[in-house]
């Protein structure tokens, strides 16, 4: 038994009494509540994946990616076995020169982030356009995929 804190007795390990082993326990749960959303890339880099969003509308497919900082060129997008596959990488340098100091920062990171399409789409119609941050990819729907709707009278009795 140490002495008391709080004026409360409290043994060593005893997670109700011991404040130490709350303040482990509550930093524990921070750290895993961070990395929650975070997705380690094949490059290892850890780098946070892009927010995407995927909606649907009559004609097709629309799926958006966030991608501030990244630029065109460090994007590709690929479709390979019913698999959309959007990846990206980012290299930021920084660089400060001063009288007394120089100092030299650089930051890379990649990201993947894969969605898997309906069998029936047509790769050759899929389109991508990278505008402000923000990559958009259209997959046209098929012909037969298209929805239909017929509106139906309602009878009473």
């Amino acid at each position: 038994m140490l002495p008391t804190l709080w004026n409360k007795p409290w043994r060593v390990g005893d997670p109700k009494a011991d404040p130490f082993g709350a303040l482990h326990g509550e930093i524990d749960r921070m750290l895993t509540a961070f990395g929650r959303g975070m997705e380690n890339t094949e490059s290892g880099t850890g780098m946070l994946a892009p927010a995407i969003n995927v909606s649907e509308s009559d004609d097709a497919l629309e799926v958006s990616a966030e991608l501030p900082g990244i630029e065109e060129k460090d994007v590709s997008v690929e479709l390979d076995e019913g698999v959309l596959t959007i990846k990206g990488e980012k290299r930021e340098e920084k660089e400060e020169k001063k009288k007394d100091y120089h100092l030299v920062e650089r930051a890379y990171g990649s990201f993947r982030r894969s969605i898997t399409l309906p069998r029936d789409i047509d790769a050759a119609k899929i389109s991508a356009k990278f505008s402000n941050g923000v990559l958009h990819v259209t997959v046209p729907k098929p012909a037969r995929a298209k929805r239909k709707t017929k509106k139906i009278a309602v009878k009473s009795g």
